[in-house]
């Protein structure tokens, strides 16, 4: 089955300069051996999301909001696509994704099933 991770960082508390060069390093190295592994099938950091566009159904109508915008609650910074056999492996990448970020950021991974055609 796929799985999507999708990465919430809390910007609010991420550390001054964004990621350390060794955090990227060992990210490199988590993602290698996922590639490696077979199970890594895409993954990427998203734009800022003051640079985003919203679009929002409401009573049949359809509204557009440009960034920038002052609160970003949900923000999703990235994701990673994953085919594993169970949610739990998936949990277990993406608690190994967490570990990397060390003590100095609050981040949250949503684990989410990816419907499969039938």
């Amino acid at each position: 089955m796929r799985y999507m991770l999708l990465i919430r960082p809390d910007m609010n508390r991420a550390p001054e300069g964004g990621p350390s060069e060794e955090m990227m390093t060992e990210m490199g190295k988590l993602i290698s051996e996922m590639t490696r592994a077979g199970v890594l099938l895409d993954t990427a950091g998203l734009g800022p999301a003051e640079e985003s566009t919203v679009l929002q159904l409401s009573g049949g109508k359809v509204t557009t909001v440009d960034g920038p915008y002052t609160e970003a609650r949900e923000f999703i910074g990235g994701f990673a696509l994953v085919q594993v056999g169970t949610q739990e492996e998936a949990a277990e990448w993406a608690n190994r994704f967490l570990l990397v970020h060390g003590d100095a950021w609050e981040v949250v991974v949503e684990v989410r099933s990816v419907f499969e055609a039938s």
